[in-house]
């Protein structure tokens, strides 16, 4: 059987703080969007720009870093996999909700000594919602 190959690199800014909280067994969670902005201009030299927004969703002590070091507008570096939640709601409305599952950060940019920070989830932490 032929494997396949689930890994999302991102750059971009936090658009919002990591929101912080546990799941019923205590596991922490911390979700959070990036933006990532690219430009290009079309052929009559009009300059375009179009913004992709990424949730982001850490586990375990990734989540707990996260919520601890990142902040709104913060540049980070963001690698995972791509997972696609489904739930029927209270009125049994079908929604679906697409996040990259976070496996290691490095916050970029702003940074005052000019170095990066690196932050990788332990084994097992990317594990994604339980199902």
């Amino acid at each position: 059987m032929s494997r396949g190959l689930n890994k999302v690199m991102v750059i971009g800014h936090l658009g919002r703080d990591p929101e912080m909280r546990y799941t019923p067994s205590g596991r922490p969670v911390a979700t959070f969007t990036v933006a990532t902005t690219r430009a290009w201009h079309s052929s009559d030299g009009e300059r375009h720009e179009e913004t992709e927004w990424f949730n982001v969703v850490a586990w375990g002590s990734l989540a707990e870093i996260c919520n601890q070091h990142l902040r709104r507008g913060q540049q980070v570096y963001v690698e995972g996999r791509l997972q696609t939640r489904r739930w029927d709601d209270a009125e049994g409305k079908k929604h679906s909700a697409t996040e990259l599952v976070a496996k290691e950060i490095i916050m970029l940019g702003d940074r005052k000594d000019g170095t990066t920070t690196a932050f990788v989830a332990g084994p097992g932490e990317d594990e994604g919602y339980p199902q």
